[in-house]
């Protein structure tokens, strides 16, 4: 039985769910259509528009690798804010990060959409400028994502810059620090495990940040994000089911794949693309302070990892009771 939302609704409840909804579109289809309309045009009369943007994009080219172009415009939108109200996303500060500092962020756990990631540090949506004054925001994302024309633009008015080594060099590297790189490090791997009431973190042998913060004296910053997989089921994809091994060839092919998830409709609550309506609570947890060592050795590298993974998990047992974990619930890292 289709159990479907009321057909009267008060405004302030049908915003906050075409917000994500345009959230959705955007994930899923929004960069397609860009490349449609581009090559499209050039079929039509108004092909300078796709010939004067082919030109500007070769002129821009290398902006997503030095450091993006952010839009305060585009941050500060009223859509974020119905976006964060839908589940809703709240940002909880446990220390104060210093503006004269650049840091490097880990974010925990992917998720299916990394929702609270890009809701919590590509827009003001839950207020980042007033909750950590002075300091810039930038999310990493994989390169490809940048390819699509005018999608590339749109994305990187948020804060994404393309996850290459080059340009969180150049980040990290820029003078009176106020800079805040944050790395989904689970990745697209992380993903495939997300579902509700599940703690799997693929950390183990991710250390690249960890070198890249020893490598430029960036603190580091661990942020877990509970209820991150709570929002969407995803089909059983269980190691060693048919479905996992196709995503693990196209992952280790690519570098991309897209986890089979599922949750509500948009006026329906029993099938649909749509998240279900539960919280995200994004702690950010207090920096370590890290030396700067320009040619960090093994050693050291994994010194640090060790201690990160282990304040990662002291920031989830202090926090987990508040946020309907269980108590006999721990990270499970691998």
């Amino acid at each position: 039985m289709v159990e479907f939302a009321p057909l009267f609704m008060p405004l302030k409840c049908r915003l906050p769910t075409f917000a994500v909804l345009h959230l959705i579109f955007s994930y899923l289809a929004l960069h397609l259509i860009c490349w449609v309309v581009f090559i499209g045009l050039l079929f039509t009369r108004f092909w300078m528009i796709s010939i004067l943007y082919a030109i500007w994009r070769y002129l821009d080219r290398d902006t997503p690798r030095q450091g993006g172009r952010q839009s305060a415009f585009i941050r500060r939108q009223t859509i974020w804010k119905y976006t964060k109200d839908y589940f809703p996303i709240s940002l909880v500060k446990t220390a104060e990060l210093d503006p004269s500092q650049n840091y490097i962020a880990g974010f925990h756990p992917h998720g299916i959409l990394a929702t609270g990631a890009f809701t919590n540090l590509c827009t003001e949506g839950t207020g980042l400028s007033s909750v950590f004054p002075g300091i810039l925001s930038h999310l990493m994302m994989m390169h490809w994502c940048f390819w699509a024309p005018v999608f590339r633009d749109y994305i990187m008015c948020g804060g994404l810059v393309s996850s290459d080594k080059e340009n969180a060099a150049q980040i990290l590297s820029r003078k009176g620090g106020g800079n805040l790189l944050s790395i989904v490090v689970g990745g697209v791997q992380e993903a495939l495990n997300a579902r509700p009431g599940t703690y799997k973190l693929v950390l183990r042998n991710r250390k690249g940040f960890i070198r890249l913060a020893l490598t430029h004296g960036a603190d580091l910053v661990p942020i877990f994000s509970f209820g991150e997989n709570d929002i969407c089921d995803q089909v059983e994809n269980s190691p060693g089911a048919w479905l996992r091994w196709f995503q693990d060839r196209i992952q280790k092919s690519t570098r991309g794949s897209i986890p089979l998830f599922y949750g509500r409709g948009v006026f329906q609550y029993n099938f649909g693309l749509m998240p279900y309506h539960r919280p995200i609570t994004t702690v950010v947890g207090k920096t370590i302070e890290v030396q700067k060592t320009p040619h960090p050795s093994q050693e050291e590298v994994d010194r640090l990892h060790q201690r990160y993974m282990k304040e990662l998990e002291n920031l989830f047992e202090a926090h987990k009771l508040k946020y309907n974990v269980p108590r006999d619930q721990h990270l499970e890292i691998c």
